[in-house]
């Protein structure tokens, strides 16, 4: 059975992580990637290393598979060219340029329309389409912090911390596939393309979800809680006599459960501790107390205790110890192929399941320019037309 997106060709102008995201996210629903490099230097994530295996790094590794290279210096006429024959082979364009640049080079929205008239042209930027900071370059750092994220995480009193992972690159990536499926299936039914924005800041501040309810509702920013939730208590991260483990008691039901598994009765008939409110009012002197109950136990015994009372807690795990744990690997979600320079490659395959769609099995991430002949063959370029871009440097 074909996948949901077989037949749809992705002409890939983006670099780094927010657009590669998309577009692989894309290509694991059938669509066809055609991913254009910089002739000599490719992707800005083929440097970002270490870890390298067998010479490719393994961040553009894990974020395009699925993927053709084609090596194209778009900023050379006859480049700029090629990738308009290329966009009026493709139902979708995707880029992360700085708003404008792609409009420069003749290569924008409406140039593109001129060749596909039903095109889904999608941006993803750094702080989006309008107003005065548009044509600000970020990377995800810059807006986990302009976004309000760092302010939200860390110990209060000590610096802000960022996220360990580039989730606003990769929640951009997400809106944009998430947005380009909405256009895809408008089109389906109208046939009308059309142009579709997102970007790091923005997607940064739909993920404030709760936090930018609670600044609405009084007027006051949230600020930073460590592992302490803001609204609920118990709830975080708790010492025991080996080690951590997270604790979520977020119902009253639960609550009763957690005293009736550790025999906490004082603190269950405790007015202070009777509801959500009131714990998380005196969450300090409830902490005190269970700090003292925990450390009579290790971090495996107080799960195990509280996961046969139905209370959810969970250990405090390495990326390491997560991808050995059983119930990861019975999920299936890590996936290998092999690299004709990487070797065997391994990588996060797509966290969902559709029961008449299998995603489809991982291809190799494409060396720099690997498929470029043969894309400008489809494009009806012949031998010495391939030669004689190559030789202007309008390929690689």
């Amino acid at each position: 059975m074909n996948l949901p997106f077989a037949g749809l060709r992705v002409l890939d102008l983006s670099r780094a992580l927010a657009g590669p995201f998309c577009t692989q996210m894309l290509s694991d629903m059938g669509a066809t990637i055609i991913k254009v490099e910089q002739p000599g230097a490719g992707d800005h994530s083929r440097g970002w290393g270490p870890p390298f295996q067998g010479g490719e790094s393994s961040y553009f590794l894990s974020v395009n598979r699925n993927k053709q290279s084609i090596a194209v210096n778009l900023r050379n006429a006859a480049g700029a060219e090629v990738i308009r024959r290329l966009a009026a082979s493709c139902a979708i364009v995707v880029e992360n340029f700085v708003p404008g640049a792609l409009d420069r080079m003749g290569l924008g929205y409406e140039d593109l329309r001129l060749v596909k008239p039903d095109i889904i042209y999608c941006a993803i930027s750094g702080f989006g389409p309008l107003g005065p900071d548009r044509e600000r370059p970020a990377y995800d750092q810059i807006a986990q912090g302009e976004g309000g994220l760092m302010s939200l995480i860390g110990e209060d009193g000590e610096p802000p911390v960022r996220v360990g992972i580039a989730i606003t690159d990769l929640m951009a990536g997400m809106f944009a596939a998430y947005a380009i499926a909405a256009a895809v299936t408008h089109h389906q039914c109208t046939g009308q393309g059309q142009r579709v924005d997102t970007s790091l800041l923005e997607g940064q501040l739909a993920m404030l979800t709760y936090q930018a309810g609670s600044f609405f509702a009084t007027g006051h920013a949230p600020q930073r809680t460590g592992n302490r939730h803001p609204s609920i208590h118990p709830y975080g991260v708790y010492r025991t006599a080996d080690g951590y483990f997270n604790l979520a008691v977020g119902t009253e039901a639960l609550w009763q459960r957690f005293c009736a598994a550790l025999a906490l009765d004082a603190l269950r008939d405790d007015p202070r501790f009777a509801t959500n409110p009131q714990r998380s009012q005196h969450r300090r002197d409830l902490d005190t107390l269970l700090d003292a109950v925990f450390a009579q136990h290790t971090s495996a015994g107080i799960a195990q205790i509280l996961r046969d009372a139905g209370v959810p807690c969970g250990a405090v795990r390495d990326i390491a110890q997560v991808f050995g744990d059983a119930q990861t690997q019975a999920l299936g979600i890590v996936q290998h192929y092999d690299h004709p320079t990487a070797g065997a490659v391994q990588v996060v395959g797509p966290p969902y399941r559709l029961s008449e769609h299998a995603p489809r099995p991982p291809e190799p991430a494409p060396l720099l320019g690997q498929h470029t002949d043969a894309i400008l063959a489809e494009l009806g370029y012949d031998p010495d037309a391939i030669l004689a871009l190559r030789t202007m440097g309008a390929v690689g």
